[in-house]
């Protein structure tokens, strides 16, 4: 029995540096070594040098970086909860408790942003799993309908009462001394959630949240609590984006009802999805696009929703793994046409 070529097909080879990079632990090539470093170290390196390089940039592209960094921490948690079977559409809910509970405690109290960001951080963290443990029961599009009113809950909350300023909000906060520590601040804290949310993923810990997401009912078989597991991680997830909540406060020195605005759940969701969810790094290459293709938008107003709805619909139809796992694919391996062989039979 004989093969003739009837046609041909995309045969994925893995390269070479990638196979022994997986594979084997001590690598004495600076060509392996720079494989794998690189491609880590140049995004940190340039994350860290900007504050001090981006001085000679605009204030306005300066207040982009901000925001991209921002939407990242959001994205970060985002993908936290999705990795638990958590899919929330109510980002801004952790977002408005953290902005909320800063600007109370400097002008309430008259703590200063070193104090008032990272205890605004832990106490948001606890109020949202708090607010959100009765609800943890719920799995799927029931848990996402219940985050997507709750922002627009508090919003109306604060209205109708007048609680923290009402509808004028809190004014006149104590901001951070210069745009260079602003910097570094977001940055650092987007760099330590990252590497702290990755190790998580692939510890024991991370993996029983991955068969949450999966089968729950196979983890409860096994005698876990999932409902305990699921405040951990909502605990967990809430911490960057409250802490982002407090940093937007003081860097506008005012917080309100726009804490809560949907802008803050569409975006980091959206970021996430685009730049692949469960990799988290996907969740950073997802708001470096999006944030900065917002601003150039801006000018269409309530248009820049139909095309942050039209790219969510596009990847997750397209490339539903996202750019981060498509190029981190890319990068670790090559394509070539393989002939395909179709069996004869001859004497």
């Amino acid at each position: 029995m004989s093969r003739a070529p009837t046609g041909f097909r995309r045969e994925r080879i893995d390269r070479g540096i990638k196979v022994r990079s997986d594979d084997i632990f001590a690598l004495a090539s600076l060509r392996d070594l720079s494989y794998l470093i690189l491609p880590r170290a140049l995004p940190v390196a340039a994350l860290l040098l900007f504050p001090i390089v981006g001085r000679g940039i605009s204030p306005y592209w300066q207040t982009v970086v901000l925001s991209t960094l921002v939407i990242a921490l959001l994205a970060l948690s985002w993908d936290l909860l999705a990795s638990a079977g958590l899919v929330s559409l109510g980002q801004a809910f952790f977002f408005g408790l953290g902005g909320y509970t800063a600007g109370f405690l400097n002008s309430g109290l008259g703590l200063s942003p070193f104090l008032s960001i990272p205890l605004a951080t832990l106490l948001g963290a606890a109020l949202s799993t708090l607010l959100l443990f009765p609800l943890l029961r719920l799995r799927g599009i029931y848990f996402g309908m219940i985050t997507f009113a709750l922002p627009l809950l508090c919003m109306r909350v604060v209205e109708t009462t007048g609680l923290l300023g009402g509808t004028e909000g809190l004014s006149g906060l104590t901001p951070l001394p210069s745009r260079t520590v602003e910097l570094y601040v977001i940055t650092l804290a987007v760099l330590v959630t990252a590497f702290v949310f990755r190790r998580l993923s692939t510890s024991d810990w991370g993996l029983v949240y991955q068969a949450i997401r999966d089968n729950d009912r196979a983890v409860v078989a096994a005698g876990f609590d999932i409902q305990r597991r699921k405040a951990q991680v909502v605990f967990l997830a809430a911490l960057p984006a409250a802490f982002a909540g407090a940093f937007v406060t003081h860097r506008y020195q005012f917080v309100g009802m726009p804490a809560f605005a949907l802008d803050y759940s569409t975006m980091p969701l959206t970021a996430a999805v685009i730049g692949g969810p469960g990799s988290f790094l996907g969740a950073l290459v997802g708001a470096f696009l999006l944030v900065p293709l917002s601003e150039l938008m801006r000018e269409f107003g309530s248009l820049r929703v139909v095309v942050y709805s039209a790219m969510l619909l596009g990847f997750t139809i397209g490339l539903p793994e996202g750019l981060f796992r498509f190029a981190a694919r890319k990068y670790g391996q090559f394509e070539r046409l393989a002939p395909i062989e179709e069996p004869s039979h001859g004497k």
